[in-house]
């Protein structure tokens, strides 16, 4: 009798892994939904939909972009963690969500690690900082002599985790005291700045069109080098202020448990994407550096990244709200 259970139970988990595979081989049979959390118009939006639509042409069925704003990422978080791990839903997480949200919110509803599938990670954002034409400053020490002699009266708006926590240690570092007013990503954020509401913001390359108009002037660029649309924007180090510690990542997850040979597929067709010139051009063109991952490594860059940011956002002083 025991050994008659045996084979029944051998009998289940071999036709059980028949039928993943012929459920893999099969995939994908719809539209796959990838989940942004940010809404139109922002960097995350731009590398969603440029890398969308390559990964599309690939998977022989579209990738549709659904845009799932607000809380720092936790609402497009969970909605993604909650659905079912065929493959059919995912989400563009970045930094925002994975490594920020822990440190602004005391309740998070999901574990980075434990409750996703890596895929493999899309690239970095390049960061920049932002003023418009009611902040009389031409370089970043200005702008801190600007904020020194006005305490308490320079506005910065924030459309992501990077912007808050950047921007509470560059003030931190030197001393000064900024207004917070938070958005739920740069677009909006964007409207502001440009209409005068808002004083200066850290933010992505998508402001960057406005500021090659001269409605906005670039005093300084987070990334590690100066970025190649912008060569004559200097780093923090060369603007006189300290390297901010942390990487604003993108990287395409899906819910825990989703079958390895789909994980694969949806790997294959991102590198396949991430390797076509205009999707790099795309991307290239908001200051956001290509850079693809295995699973693995983008596992183990979460997880670096996750301790990371909590230091970060520690000596920046930020508590969980």
């Amino acid at each position: 009798m025991p050994r008659f259970v045996a084979i029944v139970r051998l009998l289940f988990v071999t036709l059980g892994l028949l039928g993943s595979a012929a459920f893999a081989q099969s995939y994908p049979g719809k539209p796959i939904r990838l989940v942004v959390p940010f809404p139109p118009g922002g960097s995350a939006d731009v590398v969603a939909r440029s890398v969308a639509q390559a990964m599309g042409q690939g998977l022989g069925q579209p990738v549709v972009v659904e845009n799932k704003a607000g809380a720092d990422g936790i609402i497009a978080g969970e909605a993604v963690m909650k659905s079912p791990p065929d493959g059919y839903t995912l989400l563009l997480a970045t930094n925002t969500a994975f490594n920020a949200a822990p440190i602004l919110h005391k309740v998070v509803p999901y574990s980075p690690v434990a409750d996703f599938t890596p895929v493999g990670k899309v690239g970095n954002f390049g960061f920049f900082v932002f003023v418009n034409d009611t902040v009389p400053a031409r370089n970043l020490a200005q702008l801190i002599d600007y904020a020194r002699a006005n305490p308490g009266k320079v506005t910065y708006g924030s459309g992501n985790s990077t912007s808050i926590i950047a921007t509470a240690r560059l003030a931190q570092q030197a001393k000064v005291q900024l207004v917070h007013v938070p958005y739920k990503g740069d677009a909006p954020m964007t409207l502001d700045l440009l209409a005068g509401r808002v004083n200066m913001a850290i933010a992505t390359g998508t402001l960057l069109p406005h500021a090659k108009e001269g409605k906005l002037r670039v005093l300084a660029t987070l990334l590690p080098q100066r970025a190649g649309g912008m060569p004559e924007v200097p780093t923090l180090p060369e603007a006189g202020a300290e390297q901010i510690p942390m990487t604003p990542w993108a990287g395409i997850f899906g819910p825990a448990k989703m079958p390895r040979e789909i994980v694969e597929r949806l790997a294959r067709e991102l590198a396949r994407a991430l390797a076509q010139p205009e999707v790099r051009s795309q991307l290239e063109a908001v200051a956001f550096q290509p850079q693809g991952s295995s699973a693995e490594e983008l596992a183990a860059m979460l997880r670096d990244q996750i301790d990371i940011w909590a230091k970060a956002g520690k000596e920046a002083g930020i508590t969980p709200q």
